[in-house]
């Protein structure tokens, strides 16, 4: 008994608020951990957002345009919503939301053929279109 010292006794009380104390410092870590992991993929989330200014330059009046990813058949609503681009026209589609990196932009005429451009979503862009367009009209 010389030189040991005693070590003071614990309560059962003491000892569950350090185990409640060492589960909520924890629970905080876990949490902050899972605020990192997660902020990158809730802000890489948002689709970019652009601005496509079409010129007609082509002798066809341009009655609907529609929007849809590059490799797919999934077109959005008419994006001129009852307007048209007469020949020498313009029209801009503001904030045009993109799910990727690129977008495709399909022009309709009066005869119901349709003229494609993929643009990209990283700038804004024009797309002008021109009789030397080949469009596709179903034949």
């Amino acid at each position: 008994m010389g030189g040991e010292k005693q070590l003071p006794y614990r309560e059962k009380g003491d000892e569950m608020t350090r185990q409640k104390s060492a589960v909520s410092r924890f629970v905080v870590i876990g949490m902050i951990a899972g605020v990192f992991t997660c902020a990158p993929l809730l802000l890489g989330a948002s689709a970019p957002v652009v601005v496509i200014t079409i010129v007609n330059n082509s002798s066809r009046e341009i009655r609907h345009v529609y929007l849809s990813p590059p490799n797919q058949d999934n077109w959005s609503s008419d994006q001129l919503n009852g307007a048209t681009i007469a020949p020498g026209g313009s029209a801009t589609l503001s904030n045009v939301s993109c799910s990727g990196s690129e977008v495709k932009v399909i022009a309709e005429d009066g005869q119901g053929c349709f003229i494609y451009q993929v643009t990209s979503c990283t700038e804004n862009s024009s797309w002008t279109i021109t009789n030397e367009a080949a469009p596709d009209c179903g034949y």
